[in-house]
């Protein structure tokens, strides 16, 4: 009411006792069902979900509601940010998919990470990717004596140099190029700054891309990167090592979770062998991350639509980027060496209901906007695992983190994986997934070939028992 460009017209609440009541001089009208016919009636265009608190089905109602009333919606702070007395009440904002997918706020072990990061040094790669950046940020938060920045890509780099430079004036960062797989580069700036714990997030993730052309690349950058890195800052005396997974490793049927489970094995291999802690982190898709489904959504709304979805059946877990590197952190605390932690990802969230959200909070319709199914892609499930055929899942003390106890790798992979993928020039996308199927038993490419685009499934056991392509070596057959 104070300030001009607004002009309240009334209050809408589905509590019956407030029917017909006065709040500073406003009437409440009724349910939140009734506001297409008030909007109407008073010509309102925007309608503020004020209930922080509430769960994020009635949100979600909220918002279609809001919908098909033509009108756009806004929302209020949430209920920890006003309580802690950070923003007001008044602070409007668009709605965002995180009011709508209802996570709860992480609960983090204050004490126990001011001892592992504050005054430490501390190393991230992959800094500049999403997961790898936000990592950044929650560890800025505990005051680093130093934080390493290391990331192949210039650009990214530059541009989280520049955030940082603004925004954590206080913290003292080292931007270092490099590639996790150039063992001179990582000990070089692993010598010279010394880190007691190092975030592993430096990755080929994307599914299709990895697939086909890519897949020796995929499992050289994933695989050896990860080798490199690990066996470098174990040699140097670092106290912990923390490699970022997914649960796309969870009985993989692309070649990304395929190398992903295999840089997990190299960890619990290396474990064998070494003082440092390492532990692997797993996690599902997170909202808005690079190469993403959400950051592709507003692309195509940005240009009128359509929204292409790959099957009208695929679903994935979902979180958002704070809140995956909130628990990464936690769980860095939480291990004692060898562990995988798996993250709660509450309740899977069909792809094509998300994308109708989106057209929503955009303020348009599907009669406006269409969504087009496509077909799935190579290398993609309709569904993702949290738990492997031959894993066990067990309850930590944090609520919102599991441990995943599996068969660990022996040290002899390590005497046989590693030389094979630093001394084997280039291997082409069969060869390279022949190869991973026997690196990682679990792995099942023919359980992903797209319907109806012409691709022909290979028999299950077919990339068992494929030839590597002459002058090639292979590798030995290996138990999980």
């Amino acid at each position: 009411q104070r300030s001009p460009q607004w002009r309240v017209v009334g209050f809408l609440d589905d509590d019956p006792a407030k029917a017909g009541r006065l709040l500073n001089g406003v009437n409440v009208h009724g349910t939140i069902e009734k506001l297409p016919e008030f909007a109407l009636s008073t010509g309102a265009r925007h309608a503020v979900i004020a209930m922080p608190s509430a769960s994020h089905e009635t949100r979600r109602r909220a918002m279609q509601i809001c919908t098909a009333a033509k009108v756009k919606p806004l929302t209020v702070p949430s209920y920890e940010d006003l309580v802690s007395g950070r923003v007001q009440a008044s602070a409007l904002r668009e709605v965002e998919l995180d009011d709508l997918l209802g996570r709860d706020p992480v609960q983090l072990d204050s004490d126990g990470l001011h001892t592992l990061l504050t005054g430490r040094n501390v190393m991230v790669t992959g800094a500049g990717g999403s997961i790898g950046s936000e990592l950044c940020r929650q560890i800025a938060r505990f005051e680093p004596r130093v934080l390493v920045l290391f990331d192949a890509s210039e650009f990214a780099l530059y541009t989280i140099e520049q955030e940082f430079r603004e925004r954590f004036p206080a913290v003292q960062i080292v931007p270092a190029i490099g590639d996790v797989k150039d063992a001179n580069r990582v000990g070089e700036v692993i010598g010279t700054n010394r880190p007691t714990v190092i975030f592993h997030a430096a990755a080929y993730k994307h599914v299709p891309l990895m697939e086909s052309g890519n897949a020796w690349a995929a499992l050289r950058n994933n695989v050896l990167g990860t080798h490199v890195v690990a066996s470098t800052a174990a040699a140097a005396g670092v106290e912990r090592f923390v490699l970022i997974s997914t649960d796309k490793a969870v009985n993989p049927a692309n070649v990304m979770g395929a190398t992903k489970r295999l840089a997990e094995k190299v960890c619990q291999a290396l474990q064998q062998r070494s003082a440092m802690s390492l532990v692997a982190v797993r996690f599902g898709n997170v909202l808005g991350s690079a190469g993403s489904v959400i950051p592709k959504f507003r692309e195509q709304l940005a240009k009128g639509g359509p929204i292409t979805v790959t099957h009208p059946d695929i679903i994935r877990y979902f979180m958002s980027i704070p809140e995956a590197a909130q628990l990464v952190l936690q769980a860095a605390l939480m291990g004692k060496g060898g562990e995988v932690f798996m993250l709660e990802m509450g309740d899977p969230v069909r792809i094509v209901d998300l994308a109708r959200d989106m057209i929503r909070l955009s303020g348009m319709s599907e009669d406006e906007v269409q969504i087009q199914f496509t077909g799935l892609r190579p290398g993609e499930k309709l569904f993702e695992e949290l738990v492997g055929t031959n894993e066990q899942s067990m309850p930590t003390h944090h609520p919102k983190l599991r441990v995943i106890s599996s068969r660990e790798c022996e040290p002899a992979v390590l005497d046989q994986l590693v030389p094979w993928v630093r001394e084997t020039h280039t291997l082409g996308g069969t060869e390279t997934k022949a190869a991973l199927s026997r690196w990682v038993p679990e792995y099942n490419p023919a359980a992903t070939a797209p319907e109806g685009t012409g691709r022909r499934a290979a028999p299950a056991d077919s990339p068992r028992d494929a030839r590597l392509i002459t002058g090639h070596p292979q590798p030995p057959a290996l138990g999980s």
